[in-house]
Formats: C-alpha cells, sequence, structure tokens
C-alpha cells in the first residue's frame, strides 16, 4: 500500500517539498516514454525518426493553451492500463530520489485511459480499472516513502454523463481519492457553466473535495465558479488583471496552484518576471500561494527547479520561498499532518 505520512516523516531527511498540482499525462520524462516506444516497435518511433525530434516537440513553446494541450493527447495514446502501473511507479521512485518530494496529489482524466473502441457506457465503467492501475503503480513504489494521492479531472470537451461519473467516481473510491479537478480547454468553459457548477455541487454533496484551472488565461475568466473550489488551478490572471477578487479568495482559504514554467510553455506570460505582481499581490491580500510544476516531465523541469528559476528570476525572495512551501503541506487534501514536513523533519534533527 502506499506509504502513510508516518513514513513519509520517519525517512524525510530535509525533504522540504509538496506537489499539488502535477499531471499524470505531464509527469514523465520525454526520454523515459521513448524508450517505452521503441521497446513497443511503436509507429511514433518511425514518425519521430530519433529522440531528439521527439524531445523537441515537447519543449517547444506553443502559441496558445489549447494547442499546448495536444501534447496531453499524444502521452495520454501512450499511457493505457497496461502501461499505467509502470509509469506511475517510476513517476513516485524519481520524485523521492531526485525531486526531494514527501506528498504528491497526482491528477489524471480517467476516461482518456481507457479503450476508445468500446462504447461510453463500456468506458465509464472502465474508469475504476485506470483509478486502480494508478493504486497500483503507487503501491509498487512503497519503497520510496512518498504519500501519493490522487485527483480526478473532469474535462471540458466531454460530454457532462462522463463528467458527473468522474465526479462519482471520486465519492466512492478510497481515501486515495482527494478530489476533483476540471481541465481541459478554457474556451470550451463558455456555454458549460450551468453544468460546471452542477458537477461541483455534486461534489460537494458527496463531500469530494474541489480544484479547477480557472483563471489560467486571460479568456478563462469565471467567477461565478470560485465560490464552488477548496483551490483554484493556476488563478494567476486574479492578481494580475482582478485584484479585487482578492478579498473573497482570502476569507474562503483559497490559494493559487501557480505553475510557472506552464505559463511560458503555453504562451500566457512571455517571462517568469511577469509572475512577480502575483506573489506581491496575493502576499499584500493574504492569499496563499503553492508553487507547483504541472507538466514536470514534459517541461524537463522539477520542483526544487520551479523554487529557484523564480529566486533567481528575484521574482520570490527566500521568505516567500518558506511561506510557499509551508502553504503547499497547509493546503494539501490529504497531508496527515498538521505541520509542514520541514518543520517536522527539522524537529526530528
Amino acid at each position: 500500500m502506499t506509504p502513510d505520512g508516518g513514513a513519509a516523516v520517519e525517512r524525510f531527511n530535509g525533504r522540504l517539498y509538496a506537489e499539488l498540482h502535477l499531471h499524470l499525462g505531464g509527469a514523465i520524462l520525454p526520454r523515459i516514454l521513448w524508450v517505452h516506444l521503441q521497446r513497443k516497435g511503436d509507429a511514433l518511433v518511425e514518425r519521430f525518426g530519433q529522440y531528439e525530434a521527439f524531445e523537441a516537440f515537447f519543449r517547444t513553446p506553443r502559441r496558445d493553451l489549447t494547442s499546448y494541450l495536444e501534447l496531453h493527447k499524444l502521452v495520454e495514446r501512450i499511457q493505457r492500463l497496461e502501461t499505467i502501473a509502470d509509469f506511475v511507479f517510476k513517476l513516485v521512485r524519481g520524485a523521492y530520489l531526485f525531486e526531494e518530494l514527501a506528498y504528491i496529489e497526482l491528477r489524471h482524466c480517467p476516461y482518456f485511459r481507457t479503450n476508445e473502441r468500446k462504447t461510453e457506457r463500456e468506458r465509464i465503467a472502465e474508469m475504476e480499472v485506470v483509478v486502480a492501475r494508478v493504486r497500483e503503480g503507487v503501491d509498487r513504489a512503497s519503497a520510496y516513502p512518498v504519500v501519493v494521492r490522487q485527483i480526478l479531472c473532469m474535462h471540458s470537451l466531454l460530454p457532462g454523463a462522463v463528467n458527473q461519473a468522474i465526479v462519482d467516481l471520486a465519492g466512492r473510491e478510497g481515501d486515495d481519492i482527494v478530489a476533483v479537478d476540471l481541465a481541459g480547454p478554457d474556451v470550451a468553459y463558455r456555454g458549460r457553466l450551468d453544468e460546471i457548477e452542477g458537477w461541483y455541487k455534486r461534489a460537494r454533496k458527496l463531500q469530494v473535495r474541489t480544484t479547477g484551472h480557472l483563471y489560467e488565461t486571460p479568456e478563462d475568466c469565471h467567477p461565478e465558479l470560485l465560490p464552488y473550489l477548496d483551490r483554484i488551478g493556476h488563478g494567476i490572471q486574479i492578481p494580475l488583471h482582478q485584484p479585487g477578487l482578492l478579498k473573497e479568495l482570502a476569507k474562503r482559504g483559497q490559494c493559487l496552484e501557480v505553475c510557472p514554467t506552464s505559463y511560458l510553455k503555453t504562451g500566457t506570460l512571455k517571462k517568469y518576471e511577469d509572475l512577480r505582481p502575483v506573489f506581491d499581490r496575493c502576499g499584500q491580500a493574504g492569499v496563499d500561494v503553492v508553487i507547483c510544476t504541472d507538466n514536470a516531465g514534459l517541461h524537463m523541469t522539477r520542483l526544487p527547479a520551479e523554487f529557484e528559476t523564480l529566486l533567481i528570476h528575484e521574482v520570490i525572495d527566500f521568505a516567500t520561498m518558506l511561506r510557499c512551501q509551508d502553504a503547499a503541506f497547509k493546503h494539501a487534501f490529504a497531508w496527515p499532518f498538521k505541520e509542514p514536513a520541514r518543520q517536522l523533519a527539522e524537529a526530528g534533527r
């Protein structure tokens, strides 16, 4: 079984980080994906010809969020029932050995990893198997004491019945399913806001925690959805362009899941320094910010590197860095201790 928090802290040895916004589809390094494709003799090897071209496909920044999300479609094609557990095992192993992580909330849309040849009803039923395979991969990595929990993603391009089924699945699965998310192209939110509110209300009724990709881009601004979220996925457009909303976020105790490198990859921001007002205004308003990677593998970065990059570009200082690290444990949906792992590790020295 996945290690409990006690095991993570017992062998924590100074590790400082909790990762609250990490997509399974973006968590695996391109090199690992490439080796898998070569062993399988997949047609993608012939399409790209050599690894360098495959890596460049992922490294190249996109013009907007919608085009960027096409990357996930390719990876989802690789991460299927027979391979998910192995990819998750490697992810957890690397997170412990190389990323100094004590806690991960791994999010994914289970429907996109089912068999597309089956009917919608059959694919909905198969989502339980996807969740079980992710759990299997975590269990296989039990030698690496990282607390891992799943967040199930609804998707803006999926039918309402499928998204409702994802919420229901989160509601009846075990303790390792800690929340639901809403992902997908933000332009597809328009015209579905009543539906989206209904999915979140259902999650609340089932006592499922909530997060959602919102206020990531200037086009993705739907204040009517904010009250339904425990945390806000990205949310950077609030402090950048609608700082008047920060008072409400502070009152509700919401935090922003900020993923710095993603905004350069999606063309949302031009440079890291553009994030400076996010941290300054949130700090002034009493709104917590947690720093995440979003797609660590595809970006070929790690969570400690995201912090380092923000320090180098003088987006944050060391005091802000520590506040963000502590905020991640504070806002984690299932960290089993009141204190952040950093404080527990220091107390044990």
